[in-house]
């Protein structure tokens, strides 16, 4: 495992997480930034803001306090407390990256893609962004020569953004980031990566040379299933500069309230995700055990592909776990319909645990395509209840007829 994460100042994770943007209240003196809902702000004078804050689209300060929270969470700040990067937060995890697309790459790009990508990345880009001109290829991003090639051959039409999600989502899916990173930088690209299933909790991916970080704060940074959101954290001013200017123009930013509620859920991260990930292991190794069960998709586990590589990029293996049927499709979705405990429900990542059926629900969008989920599997995001009673909830799922 790599070692928990400090900055310059010496302070860990959790310190970061409960301090950092989170200035006292100079007129009261409250110790929880108080939530602003203004839209609009007073000048002292024509062209003269007060501490630059003009239009709520643009800028707000109880989201600046998210930004800098989650930007010193995943690149560190200096010995001044200063984030070493620029964090911008959304509406949503797809209208972050759309904002990115938009801001740091250039008409005609083509986005090289893992071949298990989030569904709704996959939708975006292959769809909604394909009318205007956004191109895209679908690589195993497990073979650092096929991406190469890939890279290559995208190059030879135009500019080329490389995508990576790791751990994927919902096959689990381990990538190198580290080498994924050198094939993009030798070939003058920039790397996205994915940290949603991982947490900068539990990976840093600036660690091992990644130019942008994409999240759904939906998920596990806000963690209770009760705010939808998105960030993109980038280590260049320019391209920073690239994407807040999307952020302001077309506007699709998170409200003041949403912000509160994520900055709020992210002060808790570390202590949520150790139970997250240690009830996980838990429920991967006895669903192991279990008759009906094919495979079960966990990096924790030592005959997952990924294991070794994992222990070596992440600190820890996360909270989500999939599991294959051998009763195919019929058991598959008989099971997800039985838990009592395991909501079914689409999203992951809250303090609840979920299962999800991605082959109808998350990833019906990639059927048919290289994409697609086998039928068998269920995704599961394993909450913080007690794990027996979880353990109980899947075994008479597993059991009914």
């Amino acid at each position: 495992m790599t070692e928990q994460n400090t900055t310059d100042t010496g302070q860990g994770f959790g310190t970061r997480a409960v301090h950092a943007g989170q200035d006292l209240d100079e007129v009261f003196g409250a110790v929880v930034p108080p939530i602003h809902l203004s839209s609009t702000y007073a000048p002292t004078r024509v062209g003269e803001l007060r501490r630059g804050y003009d239009y709520g689209r643009g800028t707000n300060p109880t989201r600046d306090a998210l930004q800098a929270q989650l930007a010193a969470l995943e690149a560190g700040a200096d010995e001044n407390g200063a984030p070493k990067a620029t964090a911008l937060t959304f509406a949503s995890g797809l209208a972050a990256e759309t904002a990115l697309i938009m801001g740091a790459a250039e008409p005609g790009v083509t986005i090289v893609m893992g071949n298990d990508v989030y569904g709704g990345s996959y939708r975006l880009i292959s769809t909604v962004l394909a009318k205007w001109g956004v191109k895209h290829a679908v690589v195993d991003m497990g073979d650092e020569q096929k991406v190469a090639d890939a890279v290559a051959a995208a190059q030879a039409q135009g500019p080329v953004l490389v995508w990576l999600e790791t751990p994927s989502n919902p096959m689990m899916t381990v990538s190198d980031i580290a080498a994924i990173a050198r094939v993009a930088h030798d070939a003058g690209c920039l790397l996205v990566v994915d940290n949603t299933f991982a947490t900068p909790y539990l990976q840093t991916p600036f660690d091992f040379g990644a130019d942008v970080i994409v999240h759904s704060t939906t998920k596990y940074i806000g963690g209770h299933s009760d705010v939808i959101g998105g960030a993109v954290v980038i280590k260049d001013p320019a391209v920073a500069e690239a994407v807040k200017f999307q952020q302001f123009a077309a506007g699709a930013v998170n409200g003041p309230w949403d912000a509160y509620l994520t900055t709020r859920g992210l002060k808790t991260l570390g202590v949520r995700m150790d139970r997250h990930q240690a009830n996980a292991g838990e429920i991967a190794r006895w669903l192991q055990e279990q008759p009906g069960v094919d495979r079960v998709l966990y990096p924790g586990l030592p005959d997952h592909p990924g294991h070794e590589l994992a222990a070596a990029q992440m600190r820890g293996f996360g909270g989500m776990v999939s599991v294959q049927l051998a009763g195919g499709a019929a058991q598959a979705r008989r099971v997800a319909e039985s838990t009592r405990l395991f909501q079914l429900a689409e999203s992951l990542g809250g303090i609840e645990s979920l299962m999800n059926y991605p082959a109808e629900m998350t990833h019906a969008s990639v059927a048919g395509t290289e994409l697609a989920v086998p039928d068998n599997l269920l995704r599961l995001s394993v909450g913080i209840e007690d794990v027996e009673d979880l353990k109980a909830d899947l075994d008479a799922a597993l059991r009914a007829r």
